[in-house]
């Protein structure tokens, strides 16, 4: 067991210079040395005039704050990691081996969390994400995929400490959902979550067939992100349809009946958006507006538009078979990602929302720029 506890201290010893390249790659030093200035900043009479900059200072000083305060707990960790296993090793404490090896594991865990952060450096990384659900064709079975798809996003987010907010709700007739939408709230939550965006294949025996045989069933997840500045998109009245409506979905008890639904519609690009969680039809139109400005800046973004007039229908359609992510249930255990080519057989544990290891796969492929420019 002192072998186990050498071996043990020597991979926490080997992680010392692994954190310290981990440091010049999070810029802790030049963090810690532009801190001084912005702080100053908040200082000036006028700082609070302009609420637009003020808060953008607010958040970098907090970003910058939480970065150096995780890696430096994360160095803190490392040493308490190395004196313990010196210590259980001058005492031939065989009892202290799991608790060793427990922080080993646990703190290179971190340092690979770490890591991956560095690559979220796209523009709309650290914004709150609008997630969107929707089934293929092939009717209960593609519903059902569509509530399957939902549960394993929403519990990945209750993992990985993100607020989420039930926007719409519609329930499939027989079982599942016909659409949802969520808002996720959190530090990088579009950053991580951006690698859902796409067409989700899955192959099983259908539950809904009394004939046992075995079906696949296509659903997409739209994932974009909350844009801070949507003033500059003029939506005038007369370009889309207002309609409200009673909320008829279940949605557990988020959804709230007594308020009025709002559903609006694009002309120019079809666009239909919904909301029905909000206390009043007032607030059920905000939020739907909003959410309607934030998919027409993610098109002008994605299509390389000069304005968001020149926004047609035909970027909008939704089409299957370009599937990102296959889960096979029947006749073994596989869920693949046809980009990254990373896989696992624990298919209950990703439907359960351990899909870390899809997300990580996915930023490291689109830092290498296999994956060309993405939002």
């Amino acid at each position: 067991m002192i072998v186990a506890l050498e071996e043990a201290r020597y991979k926490l010893i080997n992680l010392r210079p692994v954190l310290t390249e981990l440091g010049s790659a999070l810029r802790i030093e030049e963090l810690r040395a532009a801190l001084p200035a912005l702080e100053e900043k908040t200082l000036a009479p006028d700082f609070w005039g302009d609420q637009d900059n003020s808060s953008k200072t607010l958040q970098q000083i907090k970003q910058y704050k939480d970065t150096i305060a995780d890696y430096e707990a994360l160095v803190s960790r490392l040493e308490d990691a190395i004196a313990l296993a010196d210590l259980a090793i001058e005492a031939n404490d065989e009892d202290s081996v799991p608790e060793v090896e427990s922080e080993l594991a646990a703190i290179e865990a971190a340092e690979e969390h770490e890591r991956i952060s560095v690559l979220l450096s796209g523009e709309y990384d650290r914004n709150n994400a609008i997630i969107s659900f929707h089934p293929g064709a092939g009717g209960t079975e593609a519903h059902d995929w569509a509530l399957m798809l939902y549960r394993m996003i929403t519990r990945y987010c209750e993992r990985a400490g993100f607020k989420v907010k039930l926007t719409d709700w519609l329930d499939g007739e027989e079982a599942g959902i016909k659409s949802a939408t969520i808002f996720v709230e959190g530090i990088n939550a579009y950053g991580y979550l951006k690698s859902e965006n796409g067409v989700h294949r899955l192959v099983r025996v259908s539950p809904f067939d009394a004939a046992g045989r075995r079906h696949t069933s296509f659903a997409s997840i739209e994932v974009m992100p909350e844009f801070d500045k949507l003033d500059d998109i003029v939506i005038r009245e007369e370009d889309y349809d207002f309609i409200p409506y009673h909320s008829s979905g279940a949605g557990g008890q988020n959804v709230n009946k007594v308020s009025s639904a709002v559903r609006l519609v694009h002309h120019a690009t079809g666009i239909v958006v919904t909301c029905q969680t909000e206390r009043s039809q007032l607030q059920n139109k905000e939020t739907a507006m909003k959410m309607l400005k934030s998919k027409l800046m993610e098109i002008k973004i994605r299509e390389r538009l000069d304005t968001i007039e020149e926004i047609q229908g035909n970027k909008t359609n939704i089409e299957w078979g370009n599937q990102i992510r296959s889960y096979v249930f029947m006749p073994y255990t596989l869920v693949k990602d046809t980009r990254t080519g990373f896989e696992t057989g624990n298919i209950t544990a990703v439907m359960d929302g351990e899909i870390d290891g899809f997300i990580n796969a996915y930023l490291k492929y689109i830092s290498k720029g296999a994956a060309g420019d993405t939002l």
